[in-house]
């Protein structure tokens, strides 16, 4: 096993590595299979192993809490300086022990062999840290007094430390993270620390009010069982593990969240209020003050340290924070040097897969290590290593961004692109959908019994719409890509399309939804799906699951939830007024993507999404999470679609 093992790390060595010229993929790019690419993890381990040194030790902070950091630095520190690449996390920063390494120090080979001085840091109240853990702890330390602690004074006092007394280096600092540690490293920037050159958040969280744990005010369920069951636990003391939560003892999970009931059951069944953040949530069920002092946003100003911001268009859990963060320094930080790059990853998958297909799509040869080689790893080279800092990256665009459909990386010097026109797309009578407005319609098309004025679905809590064909106990990693043809049968959901495309048809940057609906109830969710319906003679490809077809696949490829009763104000919300037509304004997140010729551009609209979303119970009530059964009822919904309450969509297109 062990020569196996040795003969697999050898092999990924001399895999030679993807070129690239501009931002084009040459034709002897090296596809990455799942065997390469388990052979470069065993390559990455063996390499750390033979070139760095372990290292476990406590940096004290200003309140005198002690956060337990794990070092790995090259085995020739006392003749190179090296500088110092660090992440705060609170997953781990383990294994921990003489002797235990961690399978991939970095996931990055090529920062790997770049060499750094690599700092992994339990943050405060996680694992063998000390001090009292916090969700996404409010940053105000540096306003109120001198041992005030938030988490970019942590990162300030551990930078320095580390400088100062760790192991010897250049004196230069870069951050990276990927989505909790992404939200340390988008807080680690307001440390301002001057020693700090060079931070990566990559799917960061921003707030979770908008990332993970809800989407405009909807709450993301599957997270209960999959995340918080486990992460939500409380830690009395120091710990290097945590115990596996309550077991869902069944991989169906549409099932096990409808035996649940309403959200006030977790409680009662499984966390027994231990779990400070599921109290959170219940306490917190609007955009109060609570969540507002948790958002980084209005602190990231006056920034020092250059930034890459970096995610994935497929990612279902922090897509919000990936595109907020990098705008929020844009917007706020004029001069300074923030880089996007936006590629076809799930959630980190440019560190842990080549990104090559997510589900039955594919997206062509390794992105992920395309984007290691020739962004991230002369990111951090060019700011903690260059004479000349940043002066590498001259050729490298503001904005790095995959277009799918076409499959090919574009780049633009901002995002969204400014090129890109707004158009309005207008859902039309008999589920059309086109960039003219809807008419009236005569008589003759009247009789023919063609609704000119709405279309309507009665949606039923005890029977919602399933998010994806699939039996999975959570959120499955590729539903982003899904086919939606499963939807499209369901007659509660409302599907429109155009005529196939005559000419390629490219979006680019976020979609304004302005719905006109009704309800006979006081209270209701509206999802939008934007879908790629592919010709009916699409052949297969190589990762086509088994059973399934490319043949009139309807690729899900941007999606969002609405919680109506926030379409006002996500801090005051209101109900409906029962069957009387109202607007719902929401923001459907970015996407670059091309509707090829001969495809059609298809959206879908619904009001349940299980168990992906919890269940809205269609009666106004102050707080879903407190929701009894009884309130739970089948209402009818409306989407209006005539020329007086025209529901539309506001589209970006490129030239």
């Amino acid at each position: 096993m062990k020569q196996l093992l040795l003969a697999a790390c050898l092999l990924a060595l001399d895999t030679p590595a993807a070129r690239a010229q501009s931002l084009v993929l040459p034709p002897d790019t090296q596809r990455v299979s799942d065997t390469q690419g388990l052979a470069r993890v065993f390559a990455d381990t063996l390499y750390t192993r033979e070139h760095y040194d372990k290292r476990e030790i406590q940096i004290p902070m200003r309140d005198g809490v002690k956060l337990y950091t794990v070092l790995y630095v090259p085995k020739d520190a006392d003749r190179v300086r090296y500088p110092i690449l660090l992440t705060r996390t609170p997953y781990s920063a383990g294994p921990y022990g003489p002797g235990q390494y961690r399978l991939r120090v970095n996931p990055d080979g090529f920062l790997l062999r770049e060499g750094y001085i690599f700092a992994i840091q339990d943050v405060r109240g996680r694992y063998l840290s000390e001090g009292a853990f916090e969700d996404i702890r409010p940053e105000d330390g540096p306003h109120a007094g001198k041992k005030a602690v938030d988490e970019s004074t942590d990162t300030y006092d551990t930078i320095e430390f580390l400088t100062k007394k760790g192991p010897k280096n250049n004196g230069r600092v870069g951050q990276l993270g990927i989505s909790y540690p992404g939200f340390y490293t988008t807080v680690g920037l307001l440390s301002r620390h001057p020693a700090l050159k060079a931070s990566s958040p990559q799917a960061p969280v921003m707030n979770w009010f908008w990332d993970d744990d809800h989407h405009n005010g909807a709450f993301f369920l599957t997270n209960v069982m999959s995340f918080w069951a486990t992460f939500g636990q409380p830690r009395p003391q120091p710990q290097a593990h945590y115990p596996d939560g309550p077991p869902m003892k069944t991989p169906d999970g549409y099932a096990f969240y409808q035996n649940l009931g309403p959200l006030k059951n977790v409680n009662e069944r499984y966390f027994h209020g231990q779990y400070q953040h599921w109290s959170d949530l219940v306490a917190h069920p609007n955009y109060d003050a609570f969540w507002q002092a948790r958002d980084p946003r209005p602190h990231l100003h006056d920034l020092k340290a250059a930034v890459l911001v970096v995610g994935g268009f497929n990612d279902a859990e922090d897509l919000f924070g990936t595109l907020h963060t990098y705008q929020a320094i844009e917007e706020q930080n004029p001069g300074l040097s923030n880089r996007f790059v936006w590629g076809p990853w799930v959630h980190g998958g440019w560190s842990n897969t080549s990104g090559e297909y997510v589900g039955n799509v594919e997206y062509g040869p390794s992105p992920s290590l395309w984007y290691q080689q020739y962004i991230e790893a002369p990111f951090f080279k060019s700011y903690l290593k260059d004479a000349n800092p940043g002066a590498a990256l001259a050729g490298l665009p503001e904005a790095t961004v995959f277009e799918g459909g076409s499959n090919r990386w574009r780049a633009f010097d901002a995002w969204p692109p400014r090129q890109a026109q707004a158009k309005t797309l207008y859902f039309r009578q008999a589920g059309g959908l086109s960039f003219s407005p809807p008419t009236s319609g005569d008589n003759e098309r009247r009789m023919a019994g063609i609704n000119f004025e709405f279309d309507q679905f009665v949606s039923d809590p005890a029977h919602p719409v399933p998010y994806t064909e699939a039996i999975a106990p959570g959120m499955t990693k590729q539903y982003m890509t899904d086919d939606q043809r499963f939807a499209s049968r369901r007659p509660d959901v409302l599907t429109y399309q155009t005529e196939p495309l005559a000419e390629a048809l490219t979006l680019a940057g976020p979609i304004e939804a302005r719905l006109q609906v009704a309800t006979t109830g006081t209270d209701a969710d509206w999802v939008v799906k934007i879908i790629d319906v592919y010709p009916d003679d699409t052949p297969d490809n190589a990762h086509t699951a088994p059973g399934q077809h490319l043949a009139g696949y309807q690729q899900l490829v941007r999606s969002e939830v609405m919680r109506g009763r926030f379409r006002d104000s996500f801090t005051t919300p209101q109900p409906f007024v029962a069957n009387a037509v109202t607007a719902v304004p929401f923001t459907v997140q970015d996407l670059l993507h091309t509707f090829k010729k001969g495809h059609r551009l298809m959206v879908q609209i619904q009001s349940t999404w299980f168990p992906l979303v919890d269940l809205n119970p269609q009666t106004y009530v102050p707080n879903i999470f407190e929701a009894s059964a009884g309130d739970f009822k089948a209402e009818t919904h409306r989407l209006y679609h005539n020329p007086a309450h025209a529901s539309q969509l506001i589209v970006k297109v490129l030239p």
